[in-house]
């Protein structure tokens, strides 16, 4: 620590621009190295990988990768697994989890846009006041050229940055995730309008994606939503950027692209909704060009609808259109809100589509989610509308699909923070979101009993199922336990963080403006914190 005294007063005296560059490298290095870990927690199996968290809420990005974490500890009641690492089959959506991916998260200076999109509600700077989405991402891991800066603090002094989908880095660290954690794939959302308005942008997230299933053995599908859609031609327009991606992105010859019954998948969001476009003359135009033996082959596919939740309701018009895909995926976020409703819904919804399903010769993908909140979105929205309950309500409904019948499953979604549905890493506590802002953490539910959820739980419950679902094997009614004990935060952190707050601020504005610093540096236990127990100042 002493050498971390040196190099932070040494940076005090320096005017020159490149030395200060060089010595707060300098520091970082040494910050990440000396900053002490909170122990891990021990399996509960001798065979299964032990959890290991992450270092601290401190919002300083590592770029080491042993400080990824490994897949949570299973207990007693879930056998224990290892990632597969090889490559997932992809000519079969057959036991399969797949997870949506959205993609859709832009900032300024990313090479794409340039602009801010989805973090906040009115394209502007993120803040306290603007900020749209329910959930704060994880972003210990995250290397700090991927971060763009907002007007959101941690603890108010360290700046809280943004990651953009447009960043290849960023997307290729979220497939490695799911390799670490044994999930199959993801369903790449592309909306109609963005294909048509922003076709580059799209592409480029897709060809990111692309590169990670590839890199770690994933499986991806192109999933089109029409929600937004305002032409005139919505069969011509959706078909014109199927061939676009099939001739000009080659999408369909990556080896990792799914697919199912010897056919390229692709995902039709949005038809037989009341609030969509789209007519059902229009949804059987297309999906009859798609298998159409005059279309050339290279085009066909096997054609998955996401459907309303009471799609066997509808009238014969749309049921001719619903009875024309090859895989119905009914949506449910919202439609189940908490335990009981989940069971409900597998004797009123699962089991008689599955019935039907079977019947018609047609494969059923079940919805799942972690749970829902929308309230930095819409006023009208309430905090934490459907509670997570530290993963039992998304496990619970894993198993009622698996025990209904169904032999593929879909989640919703992995990096969807906007409605809190996402099953990637996010702050597990208040400690690691920006103050001034109601996120819903992973600790949320603590009142609940269920204070100890780690950033990774989610994927780890996906990975555990998705063992049980290759192997043919039941989801166990309790999910696998949580940590009796959450991992400590390291107090010094949040004094590194202040120390590099202030060492950018000389660097940019000369050493009078550590004046401006001194009535709240509470100089004893900053350095007691900093320079392990000597303080200059007690």
């Amino acid at each position: 620590m002493i050498r971390i005294g040196i190099v932070f007063f040494t940076l005090l005296s320096r005017t020159n621009q490149v030395l200060a560059d060089d010595l707060l490298n300098e520091l970082e290095d040494l910050l990440v190295s000396t900053a002490s870990s909170p122990p891990t927690l021990s399996s509960t199996l001798s065979s299964s990988p032990s959890y290991k968290p992450s270092s601290s809420p401190s919002s300083i990005p590592s770029v080491t990768p042993s400080n990824v974490p490994s897949i949570s500890s299973i207990p007693s009641n879930v056998p224990s697994f290892v990632p597969t690492l090889e490559r997932v089959d992809a000519t079969t959506l057959d036991q399969k989890i797949m997870v949506g991916y959205q993609g859709w998260f832009m900032t300024t200076n990313d090479g794409g846009l340039n602009e801010w999109r989805h973090w906040t509600r009115n394209g502007v700077t993120p803040s306290k006041e603007e900020i749209r989405v329910a959930m704060w991402p994880d972003l210990r891991e995250y290397e700090r050229e991927e971060l763009e800066p907002t007007q959101l603090f941690y603890n108010g002094v360290r700046n809280a940055g943004l990651f953009s989908s447009y960043n290849e880095k960023t997307v290729l660290r979220h497939l490695r995730w799911m390799r670490e954690y044994d999930i199959d794939g993801a369903f790449v959302q592309r909306f109609l309008v963005e294909a048509i308005e922003m076709r580059s942008v799209r592409d480029k997230v897709l060809a990111n994606v692309r590169l990670g299933a590839e890199i770690h053995g994933r499986v991806f599908a192109n999933m089109y939503d029409i929600s937004g859609y305002g032409g005139q031609n919505l069969v011509q327009d959706l078909k014109a950027d199927w061939m676009h991606l099939v001739d000009n992105e080659l999408i369909t010859e990556s080896p990792s692209y799914l697919h199912h019954n010897g056919l390229p998948v692709v995902s039709i969001w949005g038809f037989g909704f009341s609030n969509r476009p789209g007519t059902a003359a229009e949804a059987l135009e297309l999906l009859r060009w798609f298998k159409s033996p005059l279309t050339p082959r290279k085009y066909r596919a096997t054609l998955m609808g996401g459907v309303r939740n009471l799609w066997r309701q509808e009238t014969n018009e749309w049921d001719q259109v619903y009875r024309s895909f090859d895989i119905i995926s009914p949506w449910t976020v919202g439609r189940m809100k908490n335990l009981n409703d989940v069971t409900t819904h597998r004797f009123n919804n699962w089991e008689p589509d599955l019935a039907l399903c079977k019947l018609l010769g047609i494969d059923y993908l079940p919805v799942v989610y972690p749970g829902y909140s929308f309230h930095n979105s819409k006023d009208d929205k309430v905090f934490n509308e459907v509670p997570r309950l530290g993963g039992n309500f998304f496990w619970r409904q894993m198993r009622a699909a698996i025990d209904a019948g169904a032999n593929m499953v879909y989640v919703a979604m992995f990096d969807e923070v906007d409605e809190g549905t996402a099953v990637f890493k996010v702050a597990e506590n208040s400690q690691q979101a920006p103050v001034g802002a109601d996120f819903v953490n992973l600790n949320t539910d603590q009142s609940l009993g269920f204070e100890c959820v780690p950033s990774d739980w989610y994927m780890s419950l996906i990975g555990n199922a998705t063992m049980l679902l290759r192997e043919g094997k039941p989801l166990p009614n309790l999910m696998p336990s949580l940590p009796t004990s959450c991992p400590a935060d390291v107090e010094s952190m949040t004094t590194i963080e202040f120390i590099f707050s202030v060492i950018t601020d000389i660097v940019s504005n000369g050493i009078g403006s550590l004046l401006g610093f001194i009535p709240s540096l509470r100089p004893a236990s900053f350095f007691s914190n900093v320079f392990g127990g000597s303080s200059f100042f007690s």
